[in-house]
């Protein structure tokens, strides 16, 4: 895995370049209601696949931009060439460019770069993760009471915040706060690093989590669907994700399975 670290790596470095050439100079499209896309998006992506096509002609790749290969490799690169888009057309710095490699269902090496403050998250399957180079854990918080979380709300909310912002009240009501910061990649890593204690969101896509769930658990965090349980293969990545240093995941569970019961009951 050494070139592929290396790959990885260099994508990143390479995507950043182009992304921050071109913050504040774009403007933006809607794909949805809610769910932008800029031309540094493509670019970016653009940029990402060109290095691995040409260091991993073999390898298939799943890019958020439209972009598929599927030839049953054991390898495929999962790519997310901006996370935080609505952030980063509106010049709001808390952005990223999220990398990943699967082999097979689960991620052995992953990255996530803030392309605007430089900040690099990066982790290989056993051997731990860093940040810019220093090794980074997750929080030692054990209370739901004295944690910090983080949360994001989905593209299809507009029909359904009554259900969303009860379960966000739950937690506000459980926690020490909650925080929205717009970068799914990001709001793992930095639990990862222990800046955050805790984070849940769904309908997203194994490119906006692929490669912040592994530098969470190199980190010695937990990351699962809402019903506790691993995701069986990529596809299923992301659709729900419950994200802790550990210590609280149960007690998540516990918020989450309460908002499910309340759900039902209507």
């Amino acid at each position: 895995m050494k070139k592929e670290f290396e790959i990885l790596q260099l994508a990143l470095r390479e995507a950043a370049k182009t992304v921050r050439r071109k913050f504040g100079k774009v403007s933006y499209e809607l794909k949805e209601k809610a769910n932008l896309v800029t031309q540094a998006d493509r670019a970016s992506q653009e940029v990402i696949l060109k290095i691995i096509r040409k260091h991993f002609p073999s390898h298939d790749y799943y890019a958020e931009e439209d972009a598929r290969k599927q030839t049953g490799s054991p390898y495929t690169w999962v790519i997310d060439p901006i996370d935080g888009t609505t952030n980063f057309a509106h010049t709001l710095p808390q952005c990223s460019i999220s990398i990943a490699l699967f082999k097979g269902d689960a991620p052995v090496l992953g990255g996530v770069m803030n392309p605007i403050t430089g900040e690099t998250f990066l982790a290989q399957k056993g051997k731990g993760a860093t940040l810019n180079g220093k090794r980074i854990h997750v929080s030692k918080t054990k209370r739901l009471a004295d944690a910090l979380l983080v949360t994001g709300f989905p593209y299809n909310r507009f029909n359904r915040l009554p259900e969303l912002l009860d379960c966000f009240g739950r937690f506000l009501n459980s926690c020490h706060d909650v925080r929205r910061l717009g970068s799914a990649a990001l709001d793992l890593c930095w639990v990862a690093a222990g800046r955050l204690d805790g984070y849940w969101e769904e309908n997203l896509n194994p490119w906006d989590v692929g490669a912040g769930i592994l530098i969470l658990q190199e980190a010695g965090g937990k990351a699962t669907d809402y019903r506790g349980k691993k995701y069986k293969n990529l596809e299923s990545y992301g659709h729900t994700i419950l994200a802790s240093n550990g210590h609280i995941h149960r007690q998540m569970l516990s918020m989450l399975n309460l908002n499910s019961q309340a759900k039902n009951k209507k």
